[in-house]
């Protein structure tokens, strides 16, 4: 599509308008390909490769502007300084505004407690990781300089171990990558969303990737779950631990796995302390879940719960009532609660400028190979300024052979511009070695110090048939690479704070196990009010309370541990369970299913229905006279789903819904006054809960289907005058015999 240009007419200005001449607007068509390649793409692409993404030394761009910026300053020997000198020096590199480089220092911070290995050494209030309201103070009242561990991050970045870029408005250099000499791509916990795409790599022990880092250089078949059991967290908390399931992550890098807090019970004061939390969630969120939970009466086992995090750390503290087993509460806390909280992985990475998903082993050989080609380029910086430094030597090596000939040279010279090629000349020796020789000064032309410095000339030649030996051998450079680890595991490794527990070995919280089992009745009016009543109570009162012009919709036993399924006029249906409601009395009106289910504005109850073990079919009666027969293992979700869409056909307005454990006969009423008696074996299954059914009462247009029963209870006396063999069938129309007050209330409705 070519890119068009029209003008609009000329807009007349009434008298007086200061905008006399009027307007000419101008507007331009533009394909939606173009604009997506002109404007949408490149902002992607920004974001991608110089904003969310982490690279292979383990930084987002931020990141390594602001530890760049430190070092630069000084901040890995030098006393710490205000965080604002920080935050401006930065900008230099980060145009990007002093908040967003702040909050990039709060979480490399030790204060902050986000990484496992901090990059930054703080003093002040740098909140906490684990609090959503614990906020940092401004960065004029905190300080800060760079941790030790950093000088591994900068190990030889003078030597051209990087590439340095110019900054954004090409005033000074950076470095494009940090020359990590350990793999802190997977120490530093990482966290990005781009555009199409996200990153989120879970830290590891240092001295467990460094081990691993190691076993792998020496062996490329290495088991990496010997080394490297599990990710590690500065929140500390266990893992429920699958083998399966870790090597998997491992393998693909995506996957999750579940962090469970740490607790403790004090018999005392009968109150449980939990001192360890999960990476991914907050002591916030967890407080309010767990009043939640007591305010709607799931959780009826804790008199309080309140945050008492203090400068030794964290510590929430719950109350227990009398009588209540801790084992069997956290166990609850955890299924209910982000006390047990799933960690996705997506080891979403840069590699020379391509983002990849890879897994452990996958990104240990990347970070391999470029740790290789840095060592390389640092041997290569040395081999090359000793070169340079043995050249000046062999230099100086000949005017050893006649001191008294370079003096001459230089006093009998008349201008200064021809001491340099008079020394060439006169020595065979080139221009560099001609400069380094004028430039000696006068009080260093003896022979002592000539010959200390000729001396050197052996050395360096040994030094430098090393350096090359080791740029020339694969086996050398892994060995420096190797020894660089055990270093750095030596210096900072610190032991694992997160547990291990294999997750076949924790007993998992079931709510049947923990809910009360006894017989109950349920009801449901017409107007969606749910009641659920014991055997003792109904015997009390069975005299059922129903708001005015309300009355039964449907009655059935089950138990208090059963299932129930809600049908709704919108085509969707919602799963609770029966111990989630409150015992009731015939007296009460019960609970209202919409506002408690939370249906949709307008959606209303139609039918409910037990569903047992999910075995079976369920008949879906149409005011069209259409009947669906839908196998009713197609509504058993195996997550806790609670609401199902597309649950019944949109054709026409669903009737009622039975439930179909044996083949049988059923009645269904029309508008008329005509009744159907048909058995359910002409009907076949189906397995889309959506299906139309087959029609099987044929009405005029101004009549509907008004209700279904089962045979037995429909109040019929002869069956046979309604019964039909063949579908759709108009049905007779009801006799006074037929008709007993049940279908005359039901008609008269």
């Amino acid at each position: 599509m070519a890119r068009k240009k029209t003008d609009t007419e000329q807009v007349k200005k009434p008298a007086g308008d200061p905008n006399v001449l009027g307007l000419r607007a101008e507007v331009l068509e533009q394909p939606i390909t173009e604009t997506l390649e002109t404007n949408f793409m490149p902002y992607a692409m920004s974001v991608i490769l110089s904003r969310a993404i982490p690279e292979i030394d383990g930084f987002k761009p931020s990141h390594r502007k602001l530890l760049y910026t430190m070092y630069d300053m000084g901040l890995l020997t030098k006393a710490r300084t205000k965080s604002a000198n920080i935050v401006g020096q930065t900008m230099r590199l980060n145009p990007h505004g002093d908040a967003a480089i702040y909050d990039t220092m709060v979480r490399l911070s030790r204060g902050y407690e986000a990484l496992l290995t901090p990059f930054v050494d703080s003093k002040g209030n740098f909140g906490k990781h684990y609090s959503r309201d614990m906020s940092w103070a401004a960065p004029r009242y905190t300080e800060a300089k760079l941790s030790p561990i950093c000088a591994e991050l900068f190990r030889d970045i003078d030597k051209d171990t990087v590439d340095m870029v110019d900054n954004y408005d090409g005033s000074m250099k950076e470095p494009s990558l940090l020359p990590s000499s350990f793999p802190n791509v997977l120490v530093s916990a990482n966290l990005g969303i781009a555009v199409g795409m996200a990153s989120q790599i879970c830290g590891f022990n240092l001295a467990e990737v460094c081990e691993t880092a190691i076993a792998l250089l020496n062996d490329p078949e290495h088991d990496i779950l010997s080394t490297l059991p599990a990710p590690d967290f500065p929140t500390g908390g266990e893992i429920l631990y699958d083998p399966a399931e870790m090597r998997e992550i491992y393998r693909t890098g995506r996957g999750s796995f579940r962090v469970r807090a740490r607790w403790r019970y004090l018999s005392k004061e009968n109150m449980i302390e939990i001192y360890e939390i999960p990476y991914s969630t907050t002591a916030e969120q967890i407080i309010d879940k767990v009043a939640e939970l007591m305010k709607t009466g799931k959780v009826r086992e804790i008199s309080d719960m309140r945050d008492e995090t203090d400068l030794s750390g964290l510590k929430l503290t719950i109350d227990l009532k009398r009588g209540t087993d801790p084992e069997k509460l956290m166990q609850k806390l955890g299924k209910l609660t982000p006390l047990i909280d799933p960690f996705p992985c997506n080891f979403n990475i840069l590699v020379a400028g391509t983002p990849r998903v890879m897994g452990v082993g996958e990104i240990m050989e990347e970070w391999s190979a470029w740790r290789t080609e840095c060592v390389k380029r640092r041997i290569f910086f040395d081999l090359t300024k000793k070169r340079e430094k043995l050249h000046l030597l062999q230099g100086l090596g000949k005017i050893l052979l006649d001191i008294d000939k370079a003096i001459r040279i230089i006093r009998e010279t008349e201008r200064e511009a021809d001491v340099v090629p008079n020394l060439m000349i006169g020595f065979a020796i080139d221009q560099v070695q001609a400069e380094y020789v004028a430039e000696i000064r006068l009080r260093n032309i003896n022979r002592e110090y000539i010959l200390k410095r000729v001396e050197e000339t052996d050395a360096l030649e040994k030094e430098i048939a090393a350096l090359e030996d080791t740029l020339n051998s694969r086996r050398k450079i892994r060995a420096v690479i190797i020894s660089e680890l055990k270093e750095v595991a030596k210096k900072y490794g610190e032991p694992r704070r997160t547990g291990i527990v294999y997750s076949d070995q924790v007993e998992e919280y079931a709510e049947e196990d923990h809910v009360e089992d006894y017989p109950v009745t349920v009801f449901l009016s017409r107007e969606g009010y749910f009641k659920k009543i014991t055997p003792q109570s109904l015997r009390m009162n069975a005299v059922q309370k129903y708001k005015e012009n309300d009355g039964l919709r449907r009655s059935y036993e089950d138990t208090n541990r059963g299932e129930v399924l809600v049908f709704t006029d919108r085509q969707q249906c919602y799963k609770a369970r029966l111990s989630e409601f409150e015992d009731s009395k015939a007296s009460a009106l019960g609970t209202y299913l919409p506002g408690r289910l939370g249906f949709d504005e307008g959606e209303s109850v139609v039918d409910i229905v037990s569903p047992g073990n999910y075995t079976g079919q369920l008949l879906f009666i149409y005011a069209n006279g259409k009947v669906g027969r839908v196998e009713l293992a197609g509504y058993a979700t195996k997550t806790n789903r609670k609401k199902l869409t597309g649950a019944s056909s949109d054709k026409s307005a669903l009737v009622c819904v039975l439930p179909l454990r044996e083949e049988r006969e059923i009645v269904l009423f029309t508008t008329e006054g005509r009744a159907v008696v048909f058995h359910t074996s002409i009907l076949q299954p189906k397995t889309s809960r959506s299906t139309q059914g087959v029609a099987v009462a044929r009405m005029k247009p101004k009549y509907a289907v008004s209700d279904a029963r089962e045979a037995e209870t429909a109040g019929i006396t002869n069956l046979s005058r309604y019964r039909v063999r063949t579908i759709p069938a108009l049905g007779a129309l009801l006799r006074d015999e037929d008709t007993g007050n049940e279908q005359m209330n039901l008609l008269e409705e």
